[in-house]
């Protein structure tokens, strides 16, 4: 199975107000992005407004995701649902597509034992040949994952990885102490990517990424290098992005960003509205002071 390290985009999902996804320029940001040294894509995570597409959107995001990557970089394409049966769905479709991972998460509307948590995860890993991360945030989801119920899931031989994003990186600390070596834990955006580094972190799955994805790789490098005085000087820039991120809408925040930058993204899709232009004053004065 492959290994999944480093920087990866969560990438937008780029759509018309037809509902067609805009291939063409999600192509040419994948190879961007790419060609900036990532390594690795994430498709249908929160920026990529997986919870506002339907079915078909999302298989063409990833379809389009994994053809613009040409096997350079690993695509991990997110799964989410209510229903175990959709999630696997999903799953088996992404394989077939050629995704290389999946980063599955879990929605719910009734109340769930850890029991049926546990058996949602278990059920899309036993589907699929395709290494499994599974993601956790509690400020958007009704369900949390308790360090037991990780400790167990990270016995499967394919949920490998853990996106935790809780801002608490004393538990990552924890669930690293708890799997001894079983699974490897990535930053989110909610983290601080260099602390989670230096506690043995395997790299960084944002939204941000997309917008100084140079910036990110470089953070990254300067991590595994050990260069710790450094990298803390990029990651005191970077946080500023995650500041405004956390004040205004994160999908609208990375579509104008990426506007700003030249790509015809589009808007978030609604109900999401768009940056107002006192907001995208604030996002480009920011870009411009993180450009290198």
């Amino acid at each position: 199975m492959p290994q999944f390290e480093g920087v990866f985009p969560y990438i937008v999902s780029p759509v018309n107000g037809d509902g067609t996804v805009r291939r063409d320029v999600l192509a040419t940001l994948c190879d961007d992005l790419i060609g900036k040294g990532v390594h690795g894509l994430a498709a249908l995570g929160s920026t990529g407004e997986f919870a506002y597409l339907d079915a078909a959107q999302r298989a063409d995001v990833v379809r389009t995701t994994v053809k613009a990557a040409k096997g350079r970089v690993p695509v991990i394409a997110g799964v989410s649902s209510t229903s175990t049966a959709d999630a696997v769905s999903q799953a088996t479709t992404y394989e077939g597509l050629g995704a290389d991972g999946i980063i599955a998460v879990i929605d719910a509307y009734f109340p769930l034992t850890e029991s049926d948590v546990e058996g949602y995860f278990r059920a899309i890993a036993d589907a699929v040949d395709l290494p499994i991360v599974i993601y956790t945030n509690p400020n958007f989801q009704r369900i949390d994952l308790s360090l037991d119920l990780i400790a167990r899931l990270a016995t499967h031989e394919r949920i490998n990885y853990i996106k935790d994003a809780s801002s608490n990186t004393g538990r990552l600390l924890s669930i690293l102490t708890r799997t001894k070596g079983q699974i490897d834990v990535f930053a989110a955006s909610s983290h601080i990517p260099t602390a989670v580094m230096m506690i043995g972190g395997r790299g960084w799955m944002a939204g941000p990424a997309c917008l100084v994805p140079e910036q990110c790789v470089q953070l990254y490098r300067l991590c595994v290098a050990g260069e710790w005085d450094q990298a803390l000087m990029i990651q005191k820039k970077l946080w500023a992005l995650n500041e405004v991120f956390n004040r205004f809408n994160l999908a609208a925040c990375v579509k104008a960003g990426l506007s700003l930058q030249g790509y015809d993204i589009g808007d978030p899709i609604p109900p999401q509205a768009p940056l107002p232009d006192s907001q995208r004053r604030v996002l480009k004065n920011l870009l411009d002071d993180l450009s290198i």
